[in-house]
């Protein structure tokens, strides 16, 4: 807001403030407004009726509020399903862009699998400023199947729980979160098993504090941790060491923390034979 005074009259004047550029849509299509939307629907909001039972009595606070889990639950609320998809879509260009801003380990790839790609848009983003690499696209088959095609990456459909396309890195996005430690061990070892020996997975993850912390990125993240753990009884957002851990036992040689994007990291899984 500025006050401008002309001929001895004062007029007030309205705009947008910088943060607002967060809310309408850029050139990339990306913006939070769904993200929004989402986290403010009485779906959402009905989970924290029941996050105290939970806690006293057990169980998973979506559970108790909708007498399904979430996975049931969007496969019956096509509404909802759809706000969900929407948030998700909307939000990866604002992530992407600054990852590939800030993220130079695409430097000198020569093929990229991205597992859990979805429609394959993500891998699209990162091959239209790399477009030297070959990318591969992989998913479930009734996601492939949908998928658009894009120059230079191939649509791949499998389980990653059997097995993964070998490529010289392999990709995830926000994918290690969603699934407990067993899980999480089976996927990695089946990326190891894949991967040459200078491979590395990258993944684009919450690196929770070990510790809880008063900052607002400290907050956030722990948020986001809650928010997790009450939808998805398997979902685990981790620390760093905790990541460490993972990648011992399926057999990388070690871990590091490239590079942040907002509140997510990009994580590098080293292999090193």
């Amino acid at each position: 807001m500025m006050t401008e005074c002309q001929g001895g009259q004062f007029h007030r004047l309205y705009g947008l403030a910088p943060v607002a550029k967060y809310f309408i849509k850029n050139q990339d299509g990306g913006w939070l407004t769904p993200f929004l939307m989402m986290i403010q629907d009485k779906f959402i909001m009905d989970i924290w009726y029941h996050l105290k039972d939970a806690v006293v009595e057990g169980g998973i606070p979506f559970d108790r509020a909708h007498g399904i889990n979430a996975m049931e639950y969007m496969g019956k609320d096509a509404r909802f399903s759809q706000i969900f998809k929407a948030s998700m879509r909307d939000f990866d260009p604002l992530l992407m862009q600054t990852i590939l801003d800030k993220y130079d380990g695409f430097v000198g790839l020569k093929s990229l699998v991205d597992v859990g790609g979805g429609d394959g848009s993500i891998l699209n983003m990162i091959l239209s400023k790399y477009p030297s690499i070959k990318g591969i696209n992989y998913d479930l088959p009734q996601i492939i199947e949908k998928s658009p095609s894009y120059p230079g990456i191939e649509h791949v459909a499998g389980d990653m729980f059997m097995s993964i396309p070998k490529g010289e890195a392999i990709f995830m996005k926000w994918i290690l979160h969603g699934w407990d430690d067993l899980d999480c061990l089976k996927l990695l070892k089946n990326c190891y098993e894949t991967l040459p020996s200078n491979g590395k997975v990258i993944a684009v993850d919450l690196v929770v504090p070990a510790a809880p912390g008063t900052s607002a990125a400290a907050r956030s993240l722990l948020q986001s941790y809650l928010y997790m753990t009450s939808m998805n009884p398997k979902g685990q957002e981790r620390t760093e060491m905790q990541f460490q851990s993972l990648a011992k036992q399926a057999g990388f040689s070690h871990v590091q923390v490239a590079c942040y994007a907002y509140t997510f990291s990009v994580v590098e899984f080293h292999k090193i034979i």
